[in-house]
């Protein structure tokens, strides 16, 4: 059995590209489509790719690329955004994915990003180095027969129905939009997409091509299918900038014939089911984590957000893997922060894990106070504390990765 001694840790080559993609596909459990082959290399190119190897064998990888993503305030930080995260089966648990995340972190230090994020596919492993789920996501099933709207829903019309290649530039320009005013969602680079609208085969899972629904503030990219004797329609994308192109294409959605169910994503405060006289109609049918983050740098990651509340605390933050802890005076005033190293007394105290998940407002200090991994004495202060991190709107992913 090998160990981590016999593993090291280097930057990818191009020669590499092929067992990286042999060990991607033996490690999530399926196989690439040629058809998207030409945008994955330019999503995350090889050279920003690192591999564990053990001779001349691959063994291990992590990639990542720069992103901008929004943050409370309608601001925006450069974070790391890593993916195809893979060790083999054949040498688990041996401190490889240690060794890959000690390089990563390195490299994600030097280019100066206060942040890391990422789309995880299990929930045990990363805490250790620092990770919390910060943006969750909720998978609803409507059933069409019980979607009837409320007298008081606005029906403002303006959607049509348009082919995917007629809408991609408006398409383009309206997620750019949505993306500066909600938290947690990244730009999307050319080659991403590039990928979206090639449609390619293995993301239908047997649904047909996509259908848009297309509003000056807002658009739907559906799919069709027949399941267990039902019709369904499965959302793919909604994006709405505006509480009106919000409601005009839920009505459109909801008031398609030839279809027995709608499935979609919606955000924590989306108010679909408000706008229903039967608002048992949306049923939950999954509750997951949507995006993963760490703090990098902890002054630089929490003066680039802005807060709903003034704030004058020092928090004691425990870094469990690197070294960006330490106790720091964070001092909020009219919204915009002042964060700097401190010898102060704490006040509150927490791993650096639970800043990443407080940071896109999503969740609440409450919470994991009451689950004890937020200490703190004083309840106005746990309150004053929540409160300030709290955002005003649900954040939302903005693209899997």
């Amino acid at each position: 059995m090998a160990s981590a001694k016999s593993v090291s840790v280097r930057a990818a080559t191009q020669a590499d590209l092929a067992a990286i993609t042999g060990l991607q596909e033996a490690g999530f459990g399926m196989r690439y489509g040629g058809d998207e082959d030409e945008f994955r290399g330019e999503i995350f190119p090889v050279d920003r790719s690192l591999v564990a190897v053990e001779g001349d064998r691959i063994v291990g990888h992590t990639v990542d690329r720069t992103m901008t993503v929004t943050v409370p305030g309608e601001r925006t930080v450069r974070a790391a955004g890593v993916s195809g995260v893979a060790v083999a089966s054949t040498h688990r648990r041996r401190g490889i994915l240690r060794e890959l995340y000690t390089a990563q972190h390195a490299r994600t230090e030097a280019d100066g990003l206060p942040l890391t994020i990422f789309t995880a596919s299990e929930g045990t492993i990363y805490g250790r180095f620092g990770y919390e789920v910060t943006i969750l996501d909720t998978s609803i099933s409507i059933d069409t027969r019980r979607s009837e709207f409320r007298s008081t829903t606005p029906d403002p019309g303006g959607v049509i129905l348009e082919t995917l290649a007629d809408a991609a530039p408006r398409i383009r320009e309206i997620y750019e939009r949505w993306q500066q005013v909600t938290s947690g969602a990244q730009d999307r680079p050319d080659a991403k997409w590039g990928m979206f609208f090639a449609d390619v085969e293995r993301h239908r899972q047997g649904a047909t091509s996509l259908f848009v629904l297309l509003h000056a503030d807002g658009y739907a990219l559906y799919r069709r299918s027949r399941r267990e004797g039902r019709d369904i329609c499965s959302v793919w994308e909604f994006r709405a900038v505006t509480p009106d192109a919000h409601a005009a294409l839920w009505r459109v959605l909801l008031g398609m014939d030839l279809v027995d169910t709608v499935e979609a994503e919606i955000a924590d405060d989306d108010p679909l089911a408000h706008m229903l006289t039967d608002p048992r109609a949306v049923q939950l049918t999954h509750r997951g984590d949507a995006l993963w983050a760490r703090v990098m740098d902890v002054p630089a990651a929490l003066t680039a957000r802005t807060y709903r509340a003034d704030l004058d605390t020092v928090l004691a933050v425990h870094d469990p893997f690197r070294s960006a802890g330490g106790n720091f005076a964070l001092r909020i005033r009219d919204g915009v922060a002042e964060c700097e190293p401190t010898t102060r007394t704490a006040t509150v105290s927490l791993d650096i894990n639970i800043l990443g998940a407080l940071y896109f407002g999503g969740q609440r200090a409450s919470t994991f106070a009451a689950a004890h991994r937020i200490k703190v004495d004083d309840p106005t202060v746990l309150r004053a504390f929540g409160e300030a991190f709290t955002a005003d709107r649900a954040p939302q992913l903005g693209w899997f990765f």
